[in-house]
């Protein structure tokens, strides 16, 4: 049996939008209708985000701790953090050590007598603004420690030139087709009659890669979740 020998496929975005019309049963005819597509994609994505965790969007980062500094900006495009630590000695094989640093809520955090207290930070509290902040508590008393965490971040935006290729793994191209392709059907009154059959495949599509894009530890990761 002779087969390709690759494994390779994928759909830019030209493509992705070219087959979400043709699912929506319209022809992509104008400058316009690309540009609203492009629209619809980012919108979906950002929705994607709100549904839970997407494991390629999780990317380690750190923050390095200043004496006396109690508030720090996360990058701009942080959808949320999943894990955290404070970090000690970073580098030195014998006496690096990661310390859990607790999760706490507004209100929580609002309720410490003394936000002025410094130690060694056990407590975090996440701003989630559009600019994204961290505050600790106690607040930092050394430069010798980090802020090692992991976060979710924004799936990238689809942008203009059509042989961009999408910020998703391929397990989610087919969700993405069904997605868009109901998202037209809305826009399109003469695709009315299919707008419930689309919207059914597209929430098919999704539960199963989103089923497929787990950890696979006995241990699932929720944002927001207490910790």
């Amino acid at each position: 049996m002779a087969t390709s020998g690759t494994a390779t496929f994928n759909l830019d975005l030209a493509d992705i939008i070219e087959e979400a019309y043709e699912r929506a049963g319209v022809e992509l005819r104008s400058g316009y209708d690309y540009k609203t597509a492009r629209r619809s994609i980012n919108l979906i994505c950002s929705e994607w985000a709100n549904k839970g965790l997407n494991l390629w969007t999780v990317e380690e980062g750190s923050v390095a701790l200043v004496d006396g500094t109690q508030t720090y900006t996360l990058p701009a495009d942080t959808v949320d953090l999943i894990e955290h630590v404070v970090r000690e000695n970073a580098g030195d094989v014998n006496s690096q050590t990661d310390l859990v640093v607790t999760r706490i809520s507004v209100s929580q955090y609002s309720a410490i007598p003394n936000k002025l207290t410094k130690g060694r930070p056990t407590q975090i509290y996440v701003d989630r603004q559009v600019v994204p902040k961290i505050s600790l508590w106690p607040i930092p008393d050394s430069t010798t420690r980090s802020l090692i965490y992991y976060r979710l971040r924004r799936i990238q935006d689809a942008g203009s030139p059509a042989s961009n290729d999408m910020d998703i793994p391929i397990r989610f191209m087919p969700a993405l087709c069904a997605a868009l392709a109901y998202h037209i059907s809305m826009k399109r009154p003469e695709t009315a009659p299919r707008t419930q059959i689309l919207k059914g495949l597209a929430d098919e599509a999704f539960d199963l890669a989103a089923a497929e894009d787990r950890d696979r530890s006995s241990i699932t990761l929720t944002p927001g979740a207490p910790f």
